[in-house]
């Protein structure tokens, strides 16, 4: 390797080392209890021990730097486990560590994602990273989903984009906040949704006579 090429490496390796010193610093400034009202780009750059031109060089402005958390906790849930959940030979049993693995992503930033949802209602870029995984969520359930119908015949043709609208909106952060409240517990959240799920996929489009209901047939 060229002296050249090797002092750009180690510029690039420190460059990404500084960048994620800067994430890092932004997740714990926004998930303390002032977050929005405290977080300022000189607070973030006192906090991660650079100078805030290092911040706007890397990130552009505070938006950019925004857009990067949320792709960088992205990245961080995007691992093995969820390959893992979609590659189970179980498709029932898919579906449920699927929402197992959104459970975990949920709880472990709950504070960070709630306020990046919100900062998303205001800015464009940042709205669009949240739709992107969460039509990535909704793809990889309708795959699953597939799955199961064609292993247990549910949920039928006839309901099939009923049901996974509704599992796909069991499945999302807005549906784990709401659930969890201020008391429960992420692994008695999760226990309620995968149960929800189930009963969505099994039981949607069931004949409910004189508050008895009857499962559809196999479709």
């Amino acid at each position: 390797m060229s002296p050249r090429r090797y002092r750009m490496g180690q510029r690039n390796a420190a460059a990404e080392k500084t960048r994620a010193r800067i994430l890092a610093a932004a997740r714990e400034l926004l998930a303390t209890p002032r977050g929005f009202s405290e977080f300022s780009i000189d607070a973030m750059a006192c906090k991660s021990g650079v100078a805030r031109m290092t911040v706007y060089y890397q990130f552009g402005s505070k938006a950019g730097l925004f857009e990067a958390l949320y792709g960088h906790l992205v990245a961080r849930w995007d691992t093995g486990q969820l390959v893992d959940a979609l590659r189970h030979p179980d498709s029932l049993a898919a579906l449920l560590e699927f929402i197992d693995v959104f459970i975990r992503a949920w709880s472990s930033e709950r504070v960070v994602i709630r306020r990046l949802h919100a900062l998303a209602a205001l800015d464009p870029a940042l709205a669009q990273k949240v739709q992107t995984l969460n039509a990535r969520r909704r793809h990889e359930l309708e795959t699953i989903l597939k799955r199961v119908r064609g292993q247990y015949g549910h949920p039928g043709f006839s309901h099939f984009s009923e049901a996974l609208e509704i599992v796909n909106m069991l499945t999302s952060f807005e549906a784990f906040d709401h659930l969890a409240g201020t008391t429960r517990r992420p692994s008695d959240v999760g226990d309620g949704i995968k149960r929800l799920a189930l009963a969505a996929v099994v039981l949607h489009g069931a004949e409910i006579e004189s508050g008895k209901t009857r499962a559809p047939k196999a479709s």
